[in-house]
């Protein structure tokens, strides 16, 4: 039997079909009620598999959020953390980057001609790198409209094949008992690829997506070598990161 909404909480989904997220200081401006109603109400739209919510707020759940409605979110932040990524490169690795707004970042905070290679199943981080003069391969398989990624078996041999020295990957959550996750299953299994192939693994994610699980779990905590990050996540999650091994920074 469908879910019944109210008026509150149908604007909210309505919002989230409109933008992909929403935040909770929106919430609290458009509706005349406590915060503490406004979670009830999330937490009623995510039993009832519209959203998943997140550190100050909630994503629509369900599908792929495209690209292009994700490009303007957080955009001063994403940056910070992809030129805190891209400095870690140095001259003669061979580098993965998957799809991603954030990944993306990267890609543009690279010197033109500098001196590796890079993988990538995005098709944005490809165009990005062609004008740099930046030797890069572009995986072979199916398109992933929403993501403008390569998926599927072609790309996971293809990516599976090769040696990194750094890879740098999305995720859309992470939690302490399912560890990083993507809404995509083929998207993860590419991710889950590129960890064992890497001698080391960067997951760059801006601080919303702390303490949220998304449907598939590509790494445990103790897989990934660093976050790269706006914000710390809360002390317990923290607190599980350090006791993982994990590193975690700060964009500048």
């Amino acid at each position: 039997m469908p879910t019944s909404l109210n008026d509150r909480q149908q604007r909210i989904k309505e919002q989230l079909e409109i933008h992909g997220e929403i935040r909770m200081n929106d919430m609290k401006t458009m509706f005349t009620v406590t915060e503490m109603t406004i979670r009830r109400d999330l937490e009623k739209l995510e039993q009832a598999g519209i959203l998943r919510r997140t550190f100050g707020g909630a994503i629509l759940l369900g599908k792929d959020i495209a690209l292009k409605d994700r490009t303007g979110l957080r955009a001063d932040e994403k940056a910070s953390i992809g030129r805190t990524a891209a400095a870690l490169i140095q001259t003669g690795e061979y580098i993965f980057i998957d799809g991603g707004t954030t990944t993306i970042e990267v890609a543009r905070a690279l010197k033109p001609g500098l001196g590796i290679t890079v993988v990538t199943n995005a098709l944005n981080v490809a165009n990005e790198l062609q004008e740099k003069r930046i030797p890069t391969i572009l995986s072979g398989g199916m398109i992933l409209e929403a993501t403008s990624t390569v998926i599927g078996p072609f790309a996971e041999n293809m990516i599976g094949s090769m040696a990194y020295s750094r890879v740098f990957l999305g995720t859309t959550g992470l939690t302490a008992e399912h560890g990083f996750s993507n809404s995509n299953m083929y998207e993860a299994e590419i991710k889950k690829t590129a960890i064992r192939q890497a001698s080391e693994v960067n997951v760059l994610m801006d601080h919303t997506k702390f303490g949220a699980k998304d449907f598939i779990s590509f790494a445990e905590l103790g897989h990934v070598h660093r976050v790269i990050t706006d914000k710390l996540p809360a002390a317990e999650l923290n607190k599980a990161c350090k006791r993982a091994g994990i590193e975690l920074v700060l964009g500048m």
